[in-house]
């Protein structure tokens, strides 16, 4: 089995009396227990920003971008340090992949990051992957590696996703103030997964994900095939009864007609310029036929994109149908829209409809 396991700041930080060495060396532990059993893994880690933090003798997470680029600075290598020091000690090697949303939405980079970390992986080596806070930009930006983490399992073909934070499941409401909110130890379908999106919360005061995030995390693995586990990760026993198929946390059961990796580049990776209001006859064109989207049934062109660019595909009721690549430039369509025309071919095209709808 291949997994992606991801480990959040607020389990970094450490709890308990571990602090955050002493959590990164039993984590060492158990991943390098993966590879004894031949099981490759790749590491999805946040926390660069919070050593940075620590180094600077700073209280609190700075809120402006340059700030979060020269704290990460500071701990990125601390914190690779501390992961490295961790696997030797187990006679395993790390090697650092640094990240922006910039290198998964280019399909000529997503191919080269997916072969690096195929040939790591061959290698024994375990890709240790943050987001590169340094350079990326507000545009270019994840935001949080639970989505990071899902990506990347797509790119890797992973088998599952272990997203590992500072509670035991998922709830049925907020824990902390609501009495009778229960946990949830499974959620076997997109439809479920929706239903229960009102009771994510935001990020705590280090973290930037939250619950919210881990449940896009779950959508997009799952819809790609990739079983998803959400487990606490400040007990290292529940990290290792989960690495040995005990049920802890909650269990996102995969999709049972999962995307291609292509599909769920196209669905995820993507970073939309602009979106394309289509009619009703497009819209049943492109969910019932399989067919591609052409200028006649494009109804409004909104953003400026060019050739072979990301657009989303709207209905004239505002829902997202589909995702895809444009043929033409956004000044084209606008010049041919409601006439002949290829805009979309169904090669280059995903639906999104029933992802986004829970259908």
């Amino acid at each position: 089995m291949r997994r992606v396991i991801k480990v959040g700041t607020s389990v970094l930080r450490g709890a308990g009396g571990r602090d955050t060495e002493q959590v990164i060396a039993d984590l060492a532990a158990s991943l390098c227990s993966l590879w004894q059993r031949q099981e490759p893994v790749v590491l999805v880690t946040s926390g660069a920003v919070g050593l940075g933090c620590t180094a600077l003798g700073q209280s609190r997470r700075p809120s402006e971008l340059e700030g979060l680029q020269a704290a990460a600075a500071v701990g990125q290598g601390r914190l690779m340090t501390l992961y490295d020091q961790a696997f030797a000690r187990h006679h395993r090697c790390v090697a650092q992949v640094l990240l922006t949303r910039g290198d998964l939405a280019s399909r000529r980079r997503y191919q080269n990051a997916c072969r690096t970390l195929e040939q790591l992986l061959a290698w024994g080596v375990t890709p240790i992957i943050n987001e590169n806070d340094t350079l990326a930009t507000d545009e270019l930006r994840f935001g949080d590696n639970d989505t990071l983490s899902a990506l990347v399992a797509v790119a890797v073909q992973a088998d599952e996703l272990v997203l590992l934070t500072d509670i035991d499941s998922l709830y049925s409401g907020d824990p902390r103030s609501d009495a009778d909110a229960r946990p949830i130890a499974e959620v076997n379908n997109l439809a479920e997964l929706e239903a229960l999106s009102g009771v994510a919360k935001g990020g705590g005061r280090w973290g930037t994900g939250g619950m919210t995030t881990k449940l896009s995390a779950a959508r997009i693995a799952t819809a790609s095939g990739i079983q998803v586990r959400l487990a606490d990760g400040r007990d290292p026993a529940v990290l290792n009864a989960v690495l040995q198929g005990e049920q802890r946390g909650t269990l996102f059961r995969p999709s049972d007609t999962p995307l291609s990796n292509r599909k769920g580049w196209l669905a995820h990776a993507l970073l939309p310029k602009g979106s394309l209001t289509v009619d009703a006859g497009a819209e049943r064109a492109l969910l019932e036929q399989g067919a591609s989207l052409l200028a006649v049934g494009v109804q409004a062109v909104e953003g400026n994109f060019g050739r072979r660019e990301a657009v989303r595909v709207i209905s004239l009721d505002g829902r997202e149908l589909a995702r895809g690549l444009s043929a033409m430039n956004s000044e084209e369509l606008l010049q041919c829209k409601g006439q002949r025309g290829l805009v979309v071919h169904r090669d280059h095209l995903v639906l999104t409809d029933s992802m986004l709808s829970g259908g």
